[in-house]
C-alpha cells in the first residue's frame, strides 16, 4: 500500500469573514469526566474552544457539573445520569444522542472512567451516532472491551490512542514501533477511520495516508496533553476540515504549542494547561507560515 506522508502540505483553516457568528465555526459535545476526572474532561473543552470551535457542550456526570463548570465560563455543560462512583451510566445515551443530533463533532473519552456500562454506552454511541467522533482515553479502553470493536461505525471517526491503548485496542502486547505503525495503518484501512498513533514523532493515518508529525517535545509527556489534543482536533473537524485533515494539522498545532511553551519556560515544569495558553501562538504562526 503506497503512502503519501504529507510532509510538507499540511492544510489551512480558511479565514474568517467579518460578518460570521459563533455558530459558523461549528458546534461540539464532549462526553466525558467522572469523579476525580474532571480535569480531563474540562481541559478537553478548553481546548476545543482555543481551537476555534464556535459553541462547545460538555456532558458529564451530573455529581461532577458544578465543578467543570467552574475551570471556564465559555463553555456549557450538561448533567448526565451517573452511578454511586460518579461515573456515567448507559442511560445517558438517550441524552447525549439528542444532544448529538445538533452538533458538527463529539468527543468521547477524557476522564470517563471504566465500567461495564461506560462499555456498552460508548459502543452504542460509536454505531448510533452519525456525526464525526473524536475517540481517546477511556473512549478507547470501552472500544477495546467491547464486542464489535471498532466495526459498525455510524459515521466519521478519529482515534487518538497512545501505544499502551493502540495495543489493547488490538488485543496485542510487546510491538515493536514499527510494527504498531504497521498495524494502525491496517486498522484505519479495514475500518474506515483516522488514528493517530501519539508518541515521538506521531503518526496521522487513514489507511492509506500518513502523517509523521515533526512538532513536539518530552515535556508535553504529562498527563492532560492528549485530552488537549483531543480538543484541538474536534475543533478542526468543527470548522470544517476532513477527519485526516484535522488529524494532521491537530497534532502539529498541539506539537507546536508545547514547542513554543518550553522555550518559554523549559520541559521539565511544562504542564498541559500550558499547551492552552500557547495553542493561539500556535496556530497564529501556522497561518503566517502560508
Amino acid at each position: 500500500m503506497s503512502k503519501d506522508t504529507y510532509a510538507t502540505e499540511l492544510p489551512q483553516l480558511a479565514p474568517r469573514n467579518r460578518h460570521a457568528h459563533k455558530g459558523d465555526f461549528g458546534r461540539a459535545l464532549i462526553v466525558g469526566g467522572s469523579t476525580g476526572m474532571t480535569g480531563a474532561v474540562s481541559l478537553t473543552g478548553m481546548a476545543t474552544l482555543r481551537g476555534g470551535a464556535g459553541l462547545v457542550t460538555l456532558a458529564v456526570p451530573a455529581v461532577c457539573l458544578d465543578v467543570v463548570a467552574s475551570f471556564e465560563p465559555s463553555y456549557m455543560t450538561v448533567p448526565l445520569p451517573h452511578n454511586e462512583d460518579g461515573r456515567i451510566t448507559a442511560q445517558a445515551e438517550l441524552v447525549i444522542r439528542e444532544r448529538a443530533l445538533s452538533v458538527d463533532c463529539l468527543a468521547c473519552g477524557p476522564g470517563l472512567g471504566q465500567s461495564v456500562a461506560i462499555t456498552k454506552l460508548v459502543g452504542q454511541l460509536y454505531s448510533n451516532i452519525a456525526q464525526p467522533m473524536v475517540i481517546d482515553a477511556d473512549g478507547l479502553n470501552a472500544l477495546a472491551d467491547h464486542e464489535n470493536g471498532l466495526a459498525g461505525a455510524a459515521g466519521a471517526r478519529i482515534l487518538t490512542p497512545h501505544i499502551g491503548e493502540f495495543q489493547r485496542l488490538i488485543g496485542a502486547s510487546k510491538l515493536t514501533p514499527n510494527e504498531c505503525v504497521e498495524r494502525a495503518n491496517e486498522l484505519a484501512d479495514r475500518y474506515g477511520v483516522v488514528i493517530v498513533l501519539k508518541g515521538h514523532s506521531t503518526l496521522a493515518t487513514d489507511g492509506h495516508n500518513e502523517y509523521r508529525n515533526t512538532t513536539g517535545n518530552p515535556g508535553m509527556a504529562t498527563g492532560g496533553s492528549g485530552d488537549v489534543l483531543t480538543g484541538i482536533i474536534t475543533a478542526l473537524v468543527c470548522q470544517g476540515l476532513p477527519p485526516f485533515d484535522a488529524a494532521r494539522l491537530g497534532v502539529y498545532l498541539h506539537g507546536l504549542a508545547g514547542d513554543l511553551a518550553a522555550e518559554e519556560m523549559g520541559e521539565v515544569s511544562l504542564i498541559a494547561s500550558d499547551l492552552l495558553a500557547y495553542l493561539p501562538h500556535a496556530i497564529r504562526q501556522h497561518q503566517e507560515s502560508a
